[in-house]
């Protein structure tokens, strides 16, 4: 570092690299406290969650349900299948504008605190300095704090042939050129799954290939294979058990050939791999000052997101998991509190909603059937279906289900799974009731909204009523 680079740094009691969820608001969080913040990102603000994922991706799921008539067939006795030819442009319309509207959300949040944004390729020059890079030159920048906040990619194995015109990953499938007329989704993950239902309900071909026995094995088992029964009803092939051996672009053909082991070859005009993703952090240069590193990239941290070197935090993707939008906001506002000492937020919350945005939707809260029988712990259910639900009939969602998890006991709630529409939104009902220790007796005794969705909460607890009184007489017995 030269003397005119001492001379002219600034400094900040925060530095945040990276204008994701995390970094953004645990440098707003900080800012709100009267702390003087920067910000710097290599790219647009936004992370992920803006540019190629969350938004973008949920964006194409309602873009699908709008273009296919897949949420008004049998409502009003009228066919509404797709009747045209889907274009690139008929898709992403709806997700440029969401896009941009998001992106004008966040750095109106960014200005609205006094936080100063500098673009450009951020590395640490020393444990209190990062050095930016960008056109023109470079600036130092120096932090009593540092937040270390970059995010992460999709993992690109080096024998896949990605080319962004056969073969795709999460983030370049964003730039389709052109709708492909089938398509071979590898690995059955949250990303693999949401996807594979986008495309299936425009009507194309889609086999999924997953060296698994199940989609989304985080799921409580159930619900699994619901979801299952859902997307093969769309018509997609799915092959578990199964490993990609080679795969092979045949421009002459338009396809990809991809081959599995036990000999057979599966031909779509596209593949998409979503083999997990890898954190940003390879320009950082982090070990040099002695922050300890894990796997791809990822960034070891304690309870408040504080590395291995005390005065430098990190939080969202670049922490591993759970990666989700939700979380990497809570870690980041927690990383500036327990920096500044601001005892109000110290802790992100133990309960974590996951929202899974297939067709159908899911989201789930809490213990699983599974989770709770590899802790021995005694648990009964109660389940309600959408088909009984007033509002799910209005609706057209007959499939959906209200799934509770309570210990016998005393009834108290242990876990909620629900898919159908709105899961994503109905999860928190259960999420507060778990928060507060609460029973079923709180949907028992509440009044619900008529006709809701939400009232199918209050049939699940009346069936976990009736098996808790028969798993009563079964003990007496």
């Amino acid at each position: 570092m030269t003397l005119a680079d001492k001379q002219n740094m600034e400094a900040y009691d925060l530095l945040a690299i990276g204008a994701g969820p995390a970094g953004e608001k645990g440098a707003a969080q900080a800012a709100y406290f009267g702390k003087r913040v920067a910000i710097v990102e290599k790219d647009n603000v936004g992370g992920a969650v803006v540019n190629t994922g969350t938004l973008p991706s949920k964006t194409l799921r309602e873009t699908a349900l709008y273009l296919s008539g897949l949420k008004q067939r049998g409502l009003y006795g009228v066919d509404y299948t797709l009747n045209k030819e889907v274009t690139v442009d008929d898709l992403f319309y709806r997700k440029k504008s969401v896009v941009d509207s998001h992106l004008g959300l966040v750095r109106e949040n960014i200005a609205r605190h006094n936080i100063d944004l500098f673009q450009g390729v951020a590395s640490v020059e020393d444990p209190w300095t990062v050095r930016v890079r960008r056109d023109g030159g470079s600036l130092c920048l120096r932090g009593k704090y540092i937040l270390a906040a970059t995010g992460s990619r999709p993992y690109r194995p080096a024998e896949v042939p990605f080319d962004g015109e056969y073969v795709y990953d999460s983030d370049s499938i964003l730039k389709l050129k052109r709708i492909p007329s089938s398509l071979v989704v590898i690995g059955a993950g949250v990303i693999g799954s949401e996807y594979t239902t986008v495309f299936a309900a425009l009507g194309i071909p889609v086999s999924v290939v997953d060296g698994g026995e199940r989609l989304l094995p985080f799921l409580d088992r159930e619900i699994s294979d619901i979801l299952l029964n859902q997307i093969q009803a769309l018509g997609v092939r799915v092959m578990f058990g199964r490993r990609v051996e080679g795969m092979q672009v045949r421009r002459d053909e338009e396809c990809v050939s991809v081959s599995l082991n036990g000999g057979e070859e599966v031909r779509a005009q596209a593949v998409l791999l979503c083999g997990g993703r890898s954190s940003n952090t390879e320009e950082l240069g982090l070990e040099k000052v002695g922050v300890k590193m894990g796997p791809r990239g990822r960034i070891e941290v304690n309870e408040h997101f504080q590395t291995s070197v005390p005065h430098i935090y990190a939080a969202g993707d670049v922490v591993g998991f759970p990666a989700l939008a939700s979380t990497s906001m809570e870690q980041g506002r927690v990383a500036a509190c327990h920096a500044f000492g601001l005892e109000y937020k110290q802790c992100v919350s133990p309960l974590v909603p996951y929202g899974v945005y297939t067709i159908p939707e899911i989201s789930v809260v809490g213990e699983s059937e599974d989770s709770l029988s590899q802790k021995g712990q005694d648990y009964l259910v109660g389940r309600a279906s959408y088909r009984n639900n007033p509002r799910g009939q209005i609706i057209g969602d007959t499939a959906g289900l209200v799934k509770l998890l309570f210990r016998p006991e005393d009834q108290k709630l242990l876990g909620v799974h629900i898919i159908g529409e709105r899961a994503s939104e109905l999860i928190h009902i259960g999420q507060a009731c778990m928060y507060f220790d609460g029973t079923l007796d709180f949907f028992i005794q509440n009044v619900f909204n008529f006709p809701t969705l939400s009232d199918v909460y209050k049939y699940a607890a009346y069936d976990g009523l009736g098996n808790l009184q028969r798993f009563r007489e079964r003990q007496k017995n």
